[in-house]
């Protein structure tokens, strides 16, 4: 073999081992990302973000731009636009209310999880089984958004997909929300809710759309239950 040739090789492996290093670094940075989602719900500003994982700017928007169009995160807001759309979501808050969120949710969500069984890709199914069970000492609802999301961003529909983010938006506005009467009962609502959720999962992971259309369907129907059941005298969730 040629000198030329050997130092062609040569060139070649040292861009691939570079290239394998990249990936892997940029799939650690969108594992942060999605851990600072869970945690909290939502991303700090862009800076931030940028300096507390010491990470270039235009990664970072690459990162976020993936999440994004996986459904994982809000689609970016900024200048003008933003000013239009929260009065829109501020006007749908003051016009619904907690049992009329859940009859959306139960009409949307258990064909969402049907159509992800079918077309979601290893990669997104592996992230709704992560996403299936609550991370100690992340917030549970931010936990919950995640997850829901992912099932959302796995069907592969996109129009759906942003029907979805706008709903959870709306559902979780703390005007929408019954607080806890029993805070020592949080823990075991969340691990209640985790069992449901990884119900979910393994019928999406096992590519059966009955069983997780079914799931869905049962695990919303018992957060249904639970909020009609504070319309009960003396009721509690």
């Amino acid at each position: 073999m040629s000198s030329i040739g050997t130092a062609a090789d040569k060139s070649t492996r040292k861009e691939r081992r570079a290239s394998g290093a990249d990936d892997a670094a940029f799939e650690e940075l969108m594992e942060s990302l999605r851990n600072i989602i869970a945690q909290t719900g939502g991303l700090p500003p862009e800076r931030t973000v940028a300096e507390e994982l010491s990470v270039k700017r235009h990664t970072l928007r690459r990162a976020l731009g993936l999440l994004r169009e996986n459904g994982e995160l809000e689609p970016a807001r900024a200048g003008r636009r933003a000013n239009t759309r929260e009065p829109q979501g501020n006007n749908l808050i003051n016009s619904t209310n907690p049992l009329e969120v859940m009859e959306l949710r139960l009409m949307l969500e258990p064909a969402l999880a049907r159509l992800a069984a079918l077309r979601a890709s290893p990669a997104e199914i592996e992230r709704i089984r992560r996403a299936a069970t609550t991370a100690p000492g992340a917030d549970p609802n931010g936990a919950d958004m995640t997850f829901h999301k992912a099932i959302a961003a796995g069907s592969r529909n996109s129009l759906a997909s942003e029907l979805y983010v706008i709903l959870h938006r709306v559902a979780n506005d703390g005007r929408l929300r019954f607080t806890d009467s029993d805070a020592n009962l949080v823990p075991e609502r969340v691990r209640m809710r985790d069992a449901e959720h990884l119900q979910i999962a393994e019928a999406i992971a096992s590519r059966d759309p009955e069983a997780a259309e079914r799931a869905m369907w049962q695990h919303l129907l018992a957060i249904q239950q639970k909020i009609t059941g504070r319309l009960a005298p003396g009721g509690s969730l």
